[in-house]
């Protein structure tokens, strides 16, 4: 069964092409540019644009200012990290690295986690939902 792709209107969505009924291609840097033209990038810390939403998996662009702070929440969700421009420091209770710019970060299990923006930084996250995961796993 094919699932259905969707994307999220934005005042971006010119930079979309939309290749067949389940696929999507898009124009990252075109995309970048509009969320970083936009008034939601200028009065606040991030701006962030939901790409996929589907029952498999999401997939948003987010561009965060330097200093800029993400804190996990506890998910029984596959999650990346793909930096596209920018650097990253994550921390965990036990670890702490610098992720930069077209490098991944995964993470497949329950981690408290703190993103901090080291500076200007973009990156797509991209969530496995756990039930498809397991659906996979049959």
């Amino acid at each position: 069964m094919e699932s259905e792709t969707t994307f999220q209107s934005s005042p971006a969505t010119e930079a979309v092409l939309t290749v067949g009924p389940s696929s999507l291609r898009k124009d990252l840097p075109g995309l970048i540019r509009n969320m970083k033209l936009s008034q939601t990038w200028a009065n606040g810390d991030l701006n962030a644009m939901i790409l996929i939403k589907d029952r498999e998996k999401n997939v948003v662009l987010v561009a965060l200012h330097e200093g800029t702070e993400i804190v996990s929440y506890q998910s029984n969700d596959s999650i990346s990290f793909q930096i596209i421009e920018g650097k990253m420091e994550f921390t965990t209770r036990r670890t702490s690295t610098a992720i930069g710019m077209g490098q991944v970060l995964t993470l497949n299990d329950k981690v408290k986690y703190r993103l901090t923006a080291s500076e200007e930084t973009v990156m797509l996250l991209s969530i496995a939902k756990e039930s498809a995961r397991s659906a996979a796993g049959r």
